[in-house]
């Protein structure tokens, strides 16, 4: 049987890793990982401790690897950015998530190879223009993203279809706007984790949990509404793209369905069985400015496209996080 390999960046970090998990289910694959683990006690080597991968590269050594093992690449997913919406270094996210997509995607065209690679809902800013999902350069132009980790995506996203209009292009290139993912193999992202891990030691230990007030006269506290979406449904897309080569161009990747961070907390409360305890904090100033009430993407280009497997509810999606991994002794995909 032949293989074919798959490079996957930032394939130990929570998307990338269970991307990585749903790749190595097809044993006709070679699932190359791209990424650094840190500390062993940080325990993010976990992450892709159950996948059978077939190489482990680390970001330094890439050009080089790419040099010698690059023929038989069939396909990139590159998913290594720096996703804190508050890291206060510029010059380190546009280095860690333009430049290096710019590289990848220069081989890849030069290559011939495919790209699937991340962008973000934060490039929709405030979300005043809706969240429609429009790949062409002027709606892409017109989005205003809040901080410099949407911007740094929303850069990436117009030189792709700059390039991609020029026929200076991977044989197909895929950009995915994920919006607010969770699921098992976060741990390591700290306050970047969804509230869902962040709650859940509270929750466990049979606390109450503390969410943002609004600061909005729109909405209510707890009442800020954001699209939920299930790791394993971004692995299901990641993995239907990985077999659809003909699919091309810049997608939103959510539930389609705008939720309450309340209603979040209260499914976590409820997958063990407990009535809900919720008090309610001031959100921090720095963040107030910056903070997106609202966000559902509109999921129509990418059912278009072929897509039309089911995203998971809310509340199976936290149940199966929670009783499936949060609640036992090993919390890793």
């Amino acid at each position: 049987m032949s293989r074919r390999v798959i490079l996957v960046t930032g394939g130990a970090g929570f998307i990338g890793s269970n991307i990585v998990a749903k790749l190595c289910e097809d044993d006709s694959l070679d699932v190359v990982v791209c990424d650094w683990l840190g500390e062993a006690a940080q325990n993010k080597w976990k992450n892709i401790a159950k996948a059978a991968i077939a190489d482990f590269v680390a970001p330094e050594a890439l050009s080089d690897w790419l040099a010698q093992r690059g023929d038989e690449v069939e396909l990139v997913i590159h998913m290594g950015a720096i996703s804190s919406t508050t890291e206060p270094d510029a010059d380190l996210i546009v280095q860690s998530n333009f430049v290096l997509s710019r590289d990848l995607w220069r081989w890849c065209a030069q290559h011939q190879r495919r790209l699937i690679y991340a962008s973000s809902a934060a490039t929709y800013g405030d979300g005043l223009q809706g969240f429609d999902g429009k790949d062409d350069l002027e709606s892409l132009k017109a989005l205003r993203p809040m901080n410099a980790y949407g911007w740094s995506k929303a850069l990436f996203d117009l030189y792709a279809v700059r390039e991609a209009a020029r026929g200076h292009a991977p044989t197909q290139w895929v950009g995915l706007k994920f919006f607010n993912v969770y699921g098992p193999n976060e741990d390591h992202k700290g306050g970047m984790k969804s509230v869902v891990c962040q709650i859940w030691p509270k929750v466990a230990a049979g606390e109450g949990v503390r969410l943002f007030k609004s600061h909005h006269p729109d909405y209510e506290d707890g009442g800020q509404l954001r699209d939920f979406v299930y790791v394993r449904d971004v692995a299901d897309v990641v993995a239907w793209l990985a077999k659809s080569p003909h699919v091309n161009g810049i997608y939103n990747l959510g539930s389609g369905k705008a939720r309450s961070f309340k209603a979040l907390a209260e499914a976590t409360f409820r997958a063990v069985g407990r009535e809900p305890d919720i008090d309610y904090f001031d959100m921090p100033e720095v963040l107030r400015g910056k903070y997106q009430y609202f966000t559902q993407a509109d999921m129509s280009r990418l059912r278009a496209a072929g897509y039309n497997a089911p995203m998971t509810s809310l509340e199976d999606g936290v149940e199966d996080y929670v009783c499936g991994f949060l609640n036992t002794d090993d919390p890793y995909r």
